[in-house]
């Protein structure tokens, strides 16, 4: 499978979308992206890993092509989406897998990998996630997160995404184009805006100590490497700090020239990470 093959699946009675790199006879790896985005960002990553895993990268439900969630308050939790996780690789009747998590698709991972998924992830890169996050970087999430824009043109999507994800690092013209394009849904009055159900950002006010997960941390088993952009403001140095104290199989990795969260779309990036799964 040389070229990424879109899918859907329905588990635990809600449809998710993902796409498929690599052959399935090959090792198995999870890509979870954060909050606001969708499995497509993962694309220069899995490009680069196809050749040596098979990799599927899940849009969260209310996010991307999968289906928004009829239980807000309820689903758009970490416990809902660690029990959404497990029945998804369930499905795919996948035992045993690697995962890497940005933001929080980090914060899943720490979830199932303490619970529903014990034992069952070998390796886990956490991108500019940990077990504790900034409640200023919250806010100023939920702030842009919970009250999505409209525009007129996906031009002006794209334009809008190169404000708010400046602190993503380096991003080519044609990746800022693809993160517009794979991100853009259209309104009924024509209008564009970003493609996720606002109310997500629920998760915050129904589940407020949802990334409190110093407890979940500790019973880890698997070998982690965290990335902490230099100049995070959701994953701070004193947490990053703290990370392989709590947890010895935790290796964290500063990269310069970015806040939150890396693209990891640079070899320097991705190097990491290929250097970390193959172990």
């Amino acid at each position: 499978m040389t070229a990424p093959i879109s899918r859907y699946v329905t588990v635990l009675d809600r449809e998710i979308h993902y796409v498929e790199w690599g052959e399935p006879s090959r090792p198995k790896l999870v890509m979870w992206h954060g909050l606001a985005r969708t499995g497509r960002d993962f694309d220069d990553l899995a490009a680069s890993l196809a050749r040596d895993w098979n990799i599927v990268a899940p849009d969260t439900i209310g996010r991307g092509l999968s289906q928004w969630s009829p239980k807000p308050e309820v689903e758009y939790s970490n416990d809902f989406y660690a029990a959404l996780a497990t029945a998804f690789v369930d499905t795919l009747g996948w035992r045993t897998f690697d995962w890497v998590g940005t933001s929080m698709g980090g914060a899943i991972a720490i979830r199932a990998a303490a619970g529903p998924l014990a034992g069952r992830i070998r390796r886990l890169v956490l991108n500019d996630m940990g077990p504790e996050i900034s409640s200023a970087a919250v806010q100023r999430i939920r702030a842009y997160a919970g009250t999505p824009p409209r525009f007129d043109r996906v031009s002006d999507l794209e334009a809008y995404f190169r404000q708010i994800y400046v602190p993503f690092g380096h991003l080519t013209d044609a990746q800022w184009r693809r993160m517009a394009e794979t991100s853009a849904r259209r309104l009924p009055d024509g209008g564009i805006t970003t493609h996720y159900d606002p109310n997500m950002v629920m998760q915050f006010v129904h589940h407020a100590s949802d990334y409190d997960q110093w407890d979940q941390w500790r019973r880890l088993s698997c070998d982690m490497l965290c990335l902490r952009g230099e100049n995070s403001d959701l994953l701070l140095a004193d947490a990053a700090a703290r990370m392989p104290r709590e947890n010895p199989r935790c290796r964290v990795v500063e990269i310069s020239g970015c806040g939150h969260a890396p693209a990891l779309n640079t070899p320097g990036q991705t190097g990491l990470v290929e250097d970390f799964l193959k172990g």
